[in-house]
């Protein structure tokens, strides 16, 4: 359904990965998606499910970046006008990049959290559609394509890590490949500077985070969405955390070694990888690169985060 618009991202494997963790890795690449995440998939379903009364509304939505991106692309192929809110603090690459789709940006707030709040005031008196980037079941929907690709790719696969934020991603990648295959285990990641989900998972009840900090912005998520909690309790079988300096290494090693940048969110998993492989028994592993806006200005720092751990290499 989502063919024509959104790219199928391939796989790609690495003899030194697979030597060092003691298997078989396969990483999905939505860094190469259009739009540089994986966000334009869900962002996509979701409008093409808009009735042709809800498109002449426009479309509204807050996002830390990607979500934004995905979302100004996906509208400005459908012919749907968007408007979106970001925090101020946004990487201006992140910005520009969602202009140039043609979407309506309005900067406010100190956090993801001020300008959603922003976002929600604004749709209540334009009655525009909003676009959650990941508490919708369309958006995980969406999302779950890349399950269905990845089991395509490689029908061994026994064990997914995704990363996780407000949990769109792994709620919808979860469902798509139990449905495919009920033994398949679903692993998520998150940074332990952003630990909300991995909090809540484990704890038993919804825990809001009073901040969060980690250079992995995109899953820098203080709660846990309402509706993606309860499906990742029923089909997430364990969640992970991982250090920014863990984060770091992951960028710099994928850099170096597979020449493919990543954004901190999109190397959570791979840290995850590296930091637990010897917990994570699978032979066949799949790994969700999640995306690959970097804003470059900061690639100084990663190395230096680096450094600090020993390379996993």
């Amino acid at each position: 359904m989502l063919r024509p618009i959104v790219h199928r991202t391939p796989i790609i494997t690495s003899e030194t990965t697979n030597r060092i963790v003691g298997k078989n890795v396969y990483f999905k690449m939505e860094n190469q998606q259009k739009t540089g995440a994986f966000k334009f998939r869900g962002a996509t379903f979701k409008l093409m499910q808009l009735s042709k009364q809800e498109r002449n509304k426009g479309v509204i939505t807050a996002s830390a970046g990607n979500h934004a991106q995905g979302v100004a692309y996906a509208a400005a192929k459908l012919g749907i006008k968007a408007t979106i809110f970001m925090a101020e603090k946004t990487p201006s690459a992140k910005v520009q990049a969602t202009k140039n789709y043609g979407a309506e940006i309005v900067l406010t707030g100190e956090s993801f959290q001020e300008a959603y709040d922003a976002s929600l005031k604004r749709q209540m008196q334009t009655g525009a559609v909003y676009i959650h980037p990941f508490d919708d079941y369309d958006v995980m929907a969406g999302q779950g394509t890349i399950a269905m690709e990845m089991l395509k790719q490689e029908d061994r696969l026994d064990t997914i890590l995704v990363p996780i934020g407000g949990g769109g991603l792994i709620s919808g990648i979860a469902v798509a490949a139990k449905y495919v295959n009920r033994n398949i285990k679903i692993i998520g990641v998150q940074a332990e500077g952003a630990s909300a989900m991995y909090d809540s998972f484990y704890k038993g009840k919804d825990v809001r985070l009073q901040s969060v900090n980690t250079i992995a912005e995109g899953i820098a998520v203080k709660q846990p969405g309402k509706r993606t909690l309860p499906i990742i309790r029923e089909y997430v079988d364990d969640i992970l955390t991982v250090t920014d300096e863990e984060i770091a290494s992951a960028i710099v090693y994928m850099l170096e070694r597979n020449k493919t940048l990543m954004e901190g969110a999109g190397a959570a998993a791979i840290a995850a990888l590296f930091a637990h492989h010897q917990h994570i028994k699978s032979r066949h592993l799949g790994v969700v690169v999640s995306g690959g806006n970097m804003d470059i200005s900061t690639m100084a720092k990663i190395q230096h985060m680096a450094e600090r751990l020993h390379h996993p290499a």
